[in-house]
């Protein structure tokens, strides 16, 4: 089977997704220079987070173009094998308050899942497919076992939605929107509960969920940020400034939540770049030809990571940083060979519908 649409459009639009890729990294590296040259502050962190996504993609996209099924496989067991070696990950020399050591093995454990899903979807055989569904399985559980209820929670989720997503080979943009939606109800929700937006009883409940320390920093970067919501207070200051932060004998100095680290230091120019990135590589899954369970299982797990960067601090880790962008790269890559499900033939969206 062909696509209605020939090989110099495609190329087109992957053209168009990848550039638009470099405009939104490249825009997010220049936005930390000015506001760390305003205010004094530090943008190596931010820098470096960005150089570990581009370098992550286009890895992927070499790896994933040569290796479609093994390179999958590769980056999912290095996650695990990472984690269980090393299960408190820390994003600087020293060791740090465990909010940030959980949102990092969450997010790890949540992006091999999706790594190993999107794996069985490529996969070509019964007996293959079956087995790497049964990894991700195991990524559950060892999650779990790891005393991660985070990671436990958001790969059981990628594992559903990527099961749910064969169901979707005609609607991939229906998918994708869902998730896009999915990403904002999450992160809104700590603006709600810093806000006090929500009513007094539930807004306890989550207390008791989140810890009355992580609620204390999310009121400080919503005060910080409303203190200078243009430039924000410069990148790396939110642990100088936040009093709840310098209260703290073991603060890494962030308010574990990746939006309000970014309001409260980059202001709203900053946020809305942080959620360029997460839009550009739900856009480029959704252009891509790899088959609609593959791209929209990719999705569910960065709409997982999403989640917990929402309340948490997973984002501070280049680990993490270079796991998203290896996951995105080889979602998107278009392999050397030809690639079809055994279920039937897809071929890239016209619009949101798959045409054969």
């Amino acid at each position: 089977m062909t696509s209605a649409s020939g090989p110099g459009e495609d190329c087109d639009r992957r053209n168009v997704s990848d550039a638009a890729g470099v405009a939104v990294l490249g825009a997010c590296a220049v936005w930390a220079l000015v506001t760390a040259a305003v205010h004094d502050g530090r943008p190596e962190g931010v820098l470096l987070a960005v150089l570990a996504v581009a370098a992550g993609y286009a890895a992927g996209r070499i790896c994933g173009a040569l290796l479609p099924v093994a390179a999958l496989c590769a980056a999912a067991s290095a996650g695990v094998v990472l984690v269980v070696a090393t299960p408190r990950l820390s994003p600087g020399p020293e060791i740090v308050a465990p909010l940030g050591h959980a949102g990092g093995t969450a997010a790890v454990l949540t992006l091999s899942t999706g790594a190993a899903c999107c794996a069985a979807w490529a996969a070509h055989t019964p007996a293959w497919r079956l087995a790497l569904r049964g990894a991700a399985a195991g990524f559950v559980v060892t999650a779990g076992v790891l005393g991660s209820v985070g990671g436990c929670v958001a790969s059981a989720s990628v594992l559903l939605a990527s099961l749910a997503a064969g169901r979707m080979r005609d609607h991939r943009g229906a998918g994708f929107a869902g998730l896009a939606l999915t990403a904002v109800l999450t992160s809104a929700l700590p603006w709600a509960i810093a806000g006090k937006a929500l009513p007094e009883g539930l807004a306890l409940s989550l207390e008791g969920q989140f810890t009355r320390h992580r609620i204390d920093l999310w009121h400080d970067a919503l005060h910080l940020a409303h203190h200078d919501a243009a430039l924000g207070v410069g990148p790396g200051r939110f642990g100088e400034l936040s009093t709840t932060a310098t209260r703290t004998l073991l603060s890494d100095g962030k308010p574990h939540s990746a939006p309000l680290q970014q309001v409260a230091e980059q202001g709203v120019v900053g946020l809305l770049l942080l959620a360029a990135v997460f839009c550009w590589m739900l856009y480029t899954l959704w252009r891509s030809r790899r088959p609609a369970p593959v791209v929209l299982t990719a999705g569910a797990a960065l709409t997982a990571l999403a989640a917990i960067a929402s309340v948490g601090n997973a984002l501070s880790f280049t680990t993490v940083s270079v796991g998203a962008g290896l996951l995105a790269g080889l979602a998107t890559a278009r392999p050397l060979t030809d690639e079809s499900l055994p279920q039937a033939a897809e071929t890239r969206p016209a619009g949101d519908r798959l045409t054969p």
